[in-house]
């Protein structure tokens, strides 16, 4: 994704800091305490890097989808992981990349980082075929799991969503793509998407979701199926502002009907 159309995130990424004093709200950490679910770390190399990717299973009889989860601006943080997990709850496998492996103060990823604003400074930093390349480390490690049932799909959150949309225009084997609250990338990738897009907006989110219906336009003259949901009252991130304990009755009511239709769709893979 080119920086000029990253540039709207760090204005963004400022606002949200105030919502995160720490890399973790003790929430998350405890529903990731609770779950019984199989989930492990493992190390994937791409190139001469480490890239340490956070894989749950679902407690299904029979073989399962694979979704790849690309992490907020905020780094594979406790949420993300949490996220993942209740993805594995709902059948499927999950692998997250933290996309800051080897970037941290002492070579490791997101735990490492001091502050909240330090992560984000770091995800921006990323080079975008450094991304891409470990996204298909991670999808070519799903796509091969014995447990795998061969399909495919990518998810994303934020700084996670908008790289999913233009991993979708990357990845030609991937049987639908899920954009949370992220920007289309340069029209001239549009053609090159196979899978279907779902989208999930807020309301709330100007920033965002103002450009949605440039993106409706863009993606029917690309003749590519885009399906867009706004959700009224909800801000920028109700997915993890939506699940807080203090969430608002709007971000929570999205976050619901939210995962519901993601779920929803999910089945028909």
């Amino acid at each position: 994704m080119r920086t000029s159309r990253l540039a709207p995130f760090f204005l963004l990424a400022a606002a949200l800091l105030v919502m995160l004093p720490a890399h973790t709200q003790d929430w998350e950490r405890q529903a990731l305490d609770k779950s019984p679910r199989h989930r492990e770390w493992v190390s994937l190399k791409v190139g001469t890097q480490t890239v340490n990717t956070w894989v749950v299973y679902p407690e299904v009889p029979n073989k399962a989808p694979v979704l790849v989860l690309i992490h907020e601006i905020f780094g594979l943080s406790d949420w993300a992981r949490e996220m993942a997990d209740e993805l594995a709850a709902a059948g499927y496998i999950v692998v997250a990349p933290d996309l800051l492996s080897g970037s941290g103060p002492k070579g490791g990823g997101t735990s490492e980082f001091p502050d909240a604003d330090a992560v984000v400074k770091a995800v921006f930093a990323l080079p975008p075929a450094q991304v891409t390349a470990d996204l298909d480390a991670a999808a070519d490690y799903g796509k091969h799991l014995p447990a795998g049932n061969g399909k495919l799909a990518v998810i994303g959150f934020c700084w996670g969503g908008g790289h999913t949309f233009e991993y979708a225009a990357h990845r030609t084997d991937l049987n639908a793509a899920f954009v949370f609250y992220g920007p289309a990338p340069d029209a001239s990738l549009l053609p090159k998407i196979q899978a279907p897009i779902y989208a999930f907006y807020a309301g709330n989110d100007a920033r965002i979701t103002a450009t949605v219906p440039d993106t409706v336009q863009a993606m029917k003259s690309a003749g590519k199926r885009f399906e867009p949901v706004i959700y009224p009252g909800a801000g920028h991130g109700f997915m993890r502002a939506g699940e807080a304990p203090d969430a608002s009755k709007e971000n929570a009511e999205a976050r619901r009907v939210a995962f519901a239709r993601l779920v929803g769709l999910l089945k028909g893979l």
